[in-house]
């Protein structure tokens, strides 16, 4: 009696050997966008001047553990809540999280509070549990080093001042939540916000931005493939995102 590997056709013998690597490929490359990195690209002004539109980086999935908005958006809604391996970011950190109002919306913003933090805008200046973050001009009349009471320290713009963010009431971020804003201060809906934003569940968090691969500028154009080289912010590959 023949054994099926005799029986098999040569074809189907050459086809099962070409697509096993294939398979196994595809499946490395599932393991590693749902447990390890994410791409995500960035859409809008509001982290303005550390992201700039154009932006493409890498989301650390695995920084603070998993919920179920680690898997892909097409599984994501069969899985339970909470989460495993559990951490919370430090202030200063830059996420990516689903909008609680809109869990199939991706935002990225910069944590700012923690779970019992008191927050607070006066004047554009941030407060933190009754204490002043430090701001120090950096570049022109808009661009400024903004110092967390805790050390963090990164860039932000505000170029109106006065605006309606710069000024807040109190914030008290309630347990398992976390308050998150964007650098960009005067073009950013974020928990400032509440009715938009608001506060941001810990299980809402995809992960934390790591590191751009590649930033293509505006005149990028599909159909024109000879302007991609010159339209690539050669700087910007590789930068780390700095955060807490």
């Amino acid at each position: 009696m023949k054994s099926a590997q005799t029986d098999e056709s040569p074809f189907l013998r050459r086809f099962r050997h070409m697509a096993a690597p294939f398979l196994w490929a595809l499946i490395a490359a599932l393991m590693i966008r749902t447990f390890v990195f994410q791409p995500f690209s960035i859409p809008s002004s509001s982290m303005l001047p550390t992201l700039l539109v154009g932006d493409h980086l890498f989301v650390a999935k695995y920084a603070y553990g998993y919920s179920r908005y680690a898997l892909p958006s097409f599984f994501y809604r069969l899985a339970p809540s909470g989460r495993i391996f559990a951490s919370l970011p430090n202030r200063g950190d830059v996420i990516v999280f689903r909008l609680p109002a809109d869990d199939s919306v991706d935002y990225i913003k910069r944590v700012i509070g923690l779970p019992g933090d008191r927050v607070q805008m006066l004047g554009g200046i941030l407060h933190i549990n009754g204490v002043a973050a430090r701001r120090e001009r950096i570049a022109g009349a808009s661009r400024y080093r903004e110092r967390l009471p805790d050390g963090a320290a990164y860039e932000i713009l505000d170029v109106r001042p006065n605006s309606a963010g710069d000024t807040t009431r109190l914030f008290l971020v309630p347990e398992n939540h976390l308050f998150v804003m964007g650098d960009n201060r005067d073009n950013s809906v974020d928990s400032r916000v509440q009715s938009a934003v608001g506060f941001i569940p810990a299980a809402n968090i995809v992960g934390r931005a790591s590191r751009i691969y590649i930033s293509v500028g505006p005149k990028a154009r599909w159909l024109a493939p000879w302007g991609w080289p010159s339209a690539i912010r050669w700087r910007r590959s590789g930068q780390r995102i700095h955060g807490g």
